[in-house]
């Protein structure tokens, strides 16, 4: 806003406001000046941001924001002098922001007599996003006399990240450390290739903490033009930044793009991982083990399997993973089978079968097998999902074993998982049928799987024979069973289901319908008698089904089913009804909105909401007007639907 185009004695009112002593009027004074943009203010509103008053400070403060100019920059440089330091706080803040607004008096404050002073204009410069502030600053990053100084504006060059810096950061590295610090990050902010010459100049002489925070940073930058430097600087390091240089390598070239190294420098920077995996650093092991990943031979996974016998699986989960993951991208050989082996350290035999769970390879499948029955369950169980999922024709005779040994549920599924669905080992037929009978209901639920996955004349003649036993159980498994081997083929044995005296029975025939898809004529008139069957959850199920079938023969039925004695029969018919958008259906649904069902109710708005059509359109409005607020909602955005499919 231009303040010439504020009437004068609005300025009047607001400077005179600003003067007042009644709190609320001068902060409601403070806002109305920032919003105008009335520098005369500004003297008055840095008055302001020094009250007691809080509400007072903040409308002052965003006032000055909204003004900004010279004139505000000025105003403001004095309270920086302040013994305030929340005052003064304020003044940076703000400085920080509109600084830019006049470069011209924050420079020469860098000469100022108050080291603070300097300390708090480099600071502020940081922030102006001006090239015109790096040489002021660079020539307090190399002569001024105070170190924090120094140390302050190689922050800021950092800040503002302007390439011309990188000369004067590159000498200010011949400083003291505090200040070296500082110029590592700014370098490392900048990211020009120039900073990678500058860094990589400075290993050699700084102190062994600089030279690490350096390596980090060439790290933590990427810029492939540090590699050979740093690749160069191995042989010479001390251990610890030996390790860390590695690091560093590995992060800017990535895992895949080690593998391209000539012969020389791939044998030897292996070399240079296996001895980093002496580490105490967790990052470090990371990355050497990123790196033995790709370049990782036999004495690799021995060294690392070694490193696992110092790791606490409880403090250690993300470096054993990732060692694991490593184990497994190397691959097989005779370190991963010592490990497999290996006596009285159950840690090693876990990773190396966890590592095999990654592996595409069977090598291990008869190593894994000899040694199964040596260790605790959790390494049994791993080893009997992995080998379930790689196992061949030749291992059939291990798996019938677990399933007459073993007590864990997680083992016998695997074994299950193997003999059905894998390997269809007719031989394992009748092994297979018992365990219908186990205690566990999961273990049940594999077996049935299993059994069904059989696909043999004989396991069908067994589902045949369970139809006929006198527990429901055992029926209604079979009666699934049926349905998914062969649907068209068990058409009498699922007929009869439908009419057997069980009700769970007769309940899985009609969701046996309704997977196999079929909503033909002559299934229909096999599925319509149970709409009036004695339990409501049969009921539920036919009506769930004849909602899945696009077809005008399954209107009636659902229409009858809209006066079932049962609340949940009726909804279901509801959702059905809506699912086919069943215009016929309308009159029906609107006669039943007086429900004293709510949730029936809600339903057939909704449904109402789906079909559309005039009829439905002119119920819902006058639904609006309900004394339940949460119908009224639901019938405004059924409305809504019904006109945004019209527009």
């Amino acid at each position: 806003m231009n303040t010439e185009s504020i009437p004068p004695q609005d300025v009047q009112r607001i400077l005179q406001n600003l003067q007042s002593d009644d709190t609320e009027i001068l902060r409601s004074a403070a806002f109305a000046a920032g919003d105008c943009k009335l520098a005369e203010s500004v003297d008055l509103l840095c008055k302001g941001i020094a009250s007691a008053n809080i509400g007072v400070q903040e409308a002052a403060e965003y006032a000055l924001r909204k003004i900004r100019g010279p004139r505000t920059v000025r105003s403001l440089l004095p309270l920086l002098r302040s013994d305030d330091a929340p005052l003064r706080n304020i003044a940076m803040d703000v400085l920080r922001e509109i600084g830019a607004d006049d470069l011209d008096v924050l420079h020469p404050l860098l000469h100022d007599a108050d080291c603070d002073m300097r300390i708090f204009i480099a600071d502020i410069l940081g922030s102006t996003k001006s090239r015109k502030s790096v040489a002021s600053l660079c020539d307090s990053l190399l002569k001024d006399p105070e170190v924090n100084v120094r140390y302050q504006a190689a922050v800021s060059l950092g800040s503002l990240a302007f390439p011309e810096a990188v000369e004067c950061l590159r000498l200010a590295m011949m400083d003291e450390e505090w200040v070296q610090f500082s110029v590592v990050e700014a370098l490392t902010k900048i990211r020009a290739d120039s900073t990678v010459t500058a860094l990589t100049q400075a290993l050699s002489n700084c102190s062994p903490l600089v030279a690490s925070i350096i390596i980090d940073a060439l790290g933590e930058m990427g810029n492939i033009k540090a590699v050979p430097l740093l690749f160069k600087s191995l042989e010479s390091a001390s251990v610890p930044l030996r390790h860390k240089t590695v690091k560093s390598i590995v992060k800017i070239l990535g895992g895949r793009s080690l593998s391209l190294l000539n012969p020389k420098d791939h044998t030897r920077f292996r070399d240079y991982l296996l001895d980093t995996l002496n580490d105490e650093d967790e990052s470090v092991l990371m990355a050497a083990l990123s790196g033995l990943s790709v370049m990782g031979d036999d004495a690799a996974t021995k060294a690392i399997f070694r490193l696992m016998t110092r790791m606490n699986p409880d403090l250690h989960q993300d470096l054993i993973q990732a060692a694991t993951q490593t184990i497994a991208s190397i691959g097989f050989n005779q370190s991963f089978v010592d490990a497999l082996h290996a006596k009285n350290n159950d840690m090693l035999v876990h990773v190396a079968v966890d590592a095999s769970l990654l592996m595409d390879d069977t090598r291990h499948i008869q190593h894994i097998k000899e040694i199964f029955w040596q260790h605790d369950r959790d390494i049994q169980r791993a080893a009997a999902v992995r080998l379930a999922r790689i196992a061949g024709p030749d291992d059939v005779p291990f798996f019938l074993d677990l399933l007459d040994r073993h007590t864990d549920g997680d083992v016998l599924k695997a074994a299950l998982f193997f003999l059905g669905n894998r390997m269809k080992a007719e031989q394992a037929t009748e092994k297979l049928f018992s365990m219908l009978a186990h205690p566990y209901d999961d273990v049940k639920e594999a077996a049935l799987e299993a059994c069904i996955a059989l696909q043999t004349p004989q396991s069908t003649e067994h589902f045949k024979q369970l139809f006929k036993e006198n527990e429901p159980r055992l029926r209604a498994m079979a009666v699934y069973a049926l349905g998914r081997q062969n649907f068209a083929d068990n058409l009498p044995e699922l007929r009869a289901a439908l009419e057997d005296e069980d009700a769970h029975v007769r309940q899985v025939a009609v969701e046996v319908f309704g997977a196999s898809g079929s909503c033909n004529s002559v299934y229909l008139s096999l599925l319509l008698p149970r709409l009036h069957d004695e339990n409501k959850d049969v009921r539920i199920s036919v009506v769930s089904l004849l909602g899945t079938c696009n077809s005008p023969e399954v209107l009636p039925p659902l229409l009858s089913a809209l006066n079932d004695q049962d609340d949940w029969v009726r909804i279901r018919a509801v959702e059905a009804l809506g699912h086919l958008k069943a215009t016929a259906a309308v009159p029906h649904l609107v006669q039943m909105l007086d429900s004293s069902n709510p949730m029936l109710t809600f339903k057939i708005i909704d449904t109402l909401g789906r079909i559309g059509g005039k009829i439905a359109f002119r119920a819902l409005l006058g639904m609006i007007d309900h004394e339940d607020p949460e119908i009224q909602h639901v019938a405004a955005e059924a409305v809504s639907s019904i006109q945004a499919e019209h527009e």
